[in-house]
């Protein structure tokens, strides 16, 4: 099924998608006249080719991030140094849960691609079965390991044939994406498939 993705502030730069990939990229008006069957979803803010986040070891491995129902005992916030490396000692079957949890958190920021070099079964199958593509840690690194890290890397631009995989943000232009940070995500698209849409 044919699937056209627009956003509010980026109308050029809408993207027809045809299963796992894109069919066509270009002026809303245009697709929309040529695919009139094609499912529409509207979005705000700017479509981009979504984020290249270069702290996978870090978030994944580095940290735990508790379930909801430990928000007791942990808070809900990601865990890091010491304190994290104590609680997969205690329950190495943590690991798992933990990278299924931070790969959502990964997917709500817009995040499409990771970089670093896993080296836990965890965090590689958490990355695998999500369909985050794995990429090139930049020469330079970011600030500090974050799910927004500034400065922010984005893919480069859709293109036909490709993989459909993309991410839209609740702002007026990349500008202000940049000021405001990936949090401001309001859907990810990996595979074709919407595996995050802010509620």
């Amino acid at each position: 099924m044919l699937t056209l993705h627009v956003a509010e502030a980026s109308p050029e730069t809408a993207v027809l998608v045809d299963g796992a990939y894109v069919a066509a990229v270009g002026p809303y008006e245009e697709l929309a006249a040529v695919y009139e069957d094609a499912r529409l979803r509207r979005w705000p803010g700017i479509l981009t080719p979504g984020l290249l986040n270069p702290y996978g070891p870090e978030l994944l491995e580095g940290m735990y991030h508790p379930d909801p129902r430990e928000a007791d005992e942990f808070g809900t916030e990601p865990i890091s140094g010491p304190r994290a490396q104590a609680i997969f000692r205690t329950d190495p079957a943590r690991l798992g849960a933990s990278a299924r949890r931070g790969v959502q958190r990964l997917l709500a920021h817009g995040t499409v691609a990771v970089a670093g070099e896993l080296r836990g079964r965890a965090a590689k199958d958490a990355v695998r079965r999500a369909g985050l593509a794995v990429g090139q840690r930049p020469q330079a690194m970011p600030g500090p390991p974050s799910f927004s890290p500034t400065p922010l890397v984005l893919l480069p631009a859709l293109t036909v044939g490709g993989p459909a995989r993309f991410a839209v943000f609740d702002v007026p232009d990349r500008a202000a994406l940049v000021r405001q940070g990936a949090s401001t995500c309001v859907a990810t698209v990996l595979a074709g498939r919407l595996v995050h849409r802010r509620r």
